[in-house]
């Protein structure tokens, strides 16, 4: 199957055409009109360095602090392998194989707009290493988020010079052995191509467009969610009405507010007359918080939209212009800040899950304490809240402002670091905690529903609920709670939220 990314180069990338990519990973080629922007661009620099008797930054001088050491012309290739070689410094955890497909994909898009010095042949065996699946391992520690992201784009492109490691059919395996049973051919550098492959923002935006895919999964289950909890808190739906909203017309909340009338049409426990006047903040602002946070979505995607279409490395080659520019598109300043707000955005859709899970089994409402027939004997529901307030207060802890830091770097050169890798990487422990506390929100919110029986919620609600029964049933005494917890959590990694 062919997709609009199936020619590279020929439309912009976006959050949904990547989405489509990775559900459907059909091969990516490198369009014509690619091609030619490669080609003008390295006859060019190969011109440029024939006849300038001034030393290019990176091209034919060293690196960083080194950049008054100039190259010869015959070890120009062997630079470019060294840095590759040298910079490959990434540590830690193993970064997720999707997240290794888009660093790809993103640096082949960067590369073939024409800026950056590189050859044809490069990008091509970019796109054959991921249209083969054969996956550089690339570890998640290591970048300052400036001069990009240095240290695992070098683990990422170890394989293009026969080096490093990759994960080819489950296996972690030497590069060039596989790279050799494959007929994929190495590359060799030509000046400043490595550089190129390493300058660049494409392990922090890859994280972003990541996270960004998981965040509007995340939206509809927290919207679920609630839907679920209130029907089962007994709550009101006038808080949701167009007119409350219209008044105070932010994007997400009126689209969270008319969710939440949608996903709850037809309940007959809505419908029925309540006693209260009013909820707690947790069911009656639903639209305000959930909506807050879809709004930040909205912007983050903005701006990570605008990176993954841009040129990130360093020095930038402009053939036409005839000028060969050291500056600082590397820096990861503009996703870090993003970032910083991305991770506050979500660890509030957490924080208000537990609050209504907390409200579910404090015995209000005609429930039971902890939602059990026979609270005392039965623990209940007691610890589930336990550790969702834990992982919610592990994701506040993951609020803290990653781009507010910096630190020295290359004896002095670089001394002002965005840390938009370490603001990237805690994206992803916000969303799996996110996972978590909606997966204890379901339990609750299941249990507590089935005190209303007879009574029936909505249509879409009911089919959540049955949905989530068969592998999550109703708790009549104590069970060994993790089992369902870890059932509840797979239940939302994989349903087809409405």
């Amino acid at each position: 199957m062919n997709g609009i990314l199936h020619e590279l180069g020929k439309a912009p990338l976006t959050i949904e055409n990547i989405t489509e990519w990775l559900k459907n990973r059909y091969p990516i080629v490198l369009s014509e009109e690619g091609k030619a922007r490669i080609n003008h661009c390295r006859e060019y620099l190969d011109n440029k360095v024939k006849e300038s008797d001034v030393p290019i930054y990176g091209v034919t001088t060293g690196f960083g602090s080194l950049c008054n050491r100039s190259i010869s012309t015959e070890q120009l290739t062997t630079l470019q392998e060294n840095l590759v070689k040298s910079h490959a410094c990434s540590m830690g955890d193993e970064v997720r194989p999707d997240i290794v497909r888009l660093m790809l994909l993103l640096k082949a898009y960067a590369l073939q707009l024409g800026h950056s010095g590189v050859q044809v042949v490069t990008v091509e065996t970019i796109l054959e290493l991921l249209n083969r699946d054969v996956l550089p391992i690339v570890y998640s520690l290591g970048s300052l988020g400036a001069s990009g992201d240095l240290a695992p784009l070098a683990n990422l492109f170890l394989p293009l010079i026969g080096e490093g490691e990759v994960r080819y059919k489950g296996e972690k395996r030497a590069s060039k052995e596989v790279l050799d049973e494959l007929g994929i051919r190495t590359v060799t550098l030509k000046s400043k191509e490595g550089l190129a492959l390493l300058n660049g923002t494409q392990f922090m935006s890859s994280h972003g467009v990541y996270a960004l895919i998981q965040a509007k999964r995340l939206a509809k289950v927290a919207d679920n969610a609630a839907a679920l909890s209130l029907d089962a808190y007994d709550g009101l739906l006038a808080p949701f009405s167009d007119s409350l909203q219209l008044i105070r017309p932010h994007a997400g909340q009126l689209t969270v507010a008319r969710r939440m009338r949608k996903l709850l049409e037809g309940s007959e426990i809505a419908a029925q007359p309540k006693k209260q006047v009013q909820d707690p903040y947790s069911f009656r602002c639903v639209p305000q918080v959930h909506g807050a946070s879809r709004d930040a979505f909205d912007y983050v995607t903005k701006v990570v939209e605008t990176e993954i279409n841009s040129v990130t490395d360093n020095p930038t080659v402009f053939p036409d212009e005839d000028i060969v520019v050291s500056g600082g598109n590397f820096h990861g300043q503009p996703l870090a800040i993003v970032y910083d707000f991305f991770a506050i955005a979500l660890s509030e859709l957490g924080n208000i899950s537990e609050r209504r899970t907390a409200q579910l089994i404090l015995g209000l409402r005609n429930l039971p304490e902890f939602l059990v027939a026979n609270p005392g004997l039965n623990s209940g529901l007691m610890i589930p809240q336990y550790a969702a307030a834990a992982m919610v207060s592990r994701n506040k802890m993951y609020c803290f402002s990653a781009s507010s830091d910096s630190i020295v770097s290359s004896n002095g050169q670089e001394d002002h670091v965005s840390m938009g890798a370490n603001a990237a990487t805690k994206l992803l422990f916000i969303i799996e905690n996110l996972e978590r506390i909606f997966a204890i929100e379901f339990v609750n919110a299941a249990q507590a529903l089935e005190f209303r029986r007879p009574l029936k919620s909505s249509a879409t609600i009911e089919r959540l609920l049955t949905a989530f029964r068969k592998g999550n049933p109703r708790i009549e005494e104590d069970v060994v709670m993790y089992k369902q917890l870890n059932s509840a959590c797979h239940f939302v990694q994989t349903y087809d939220f409405e």
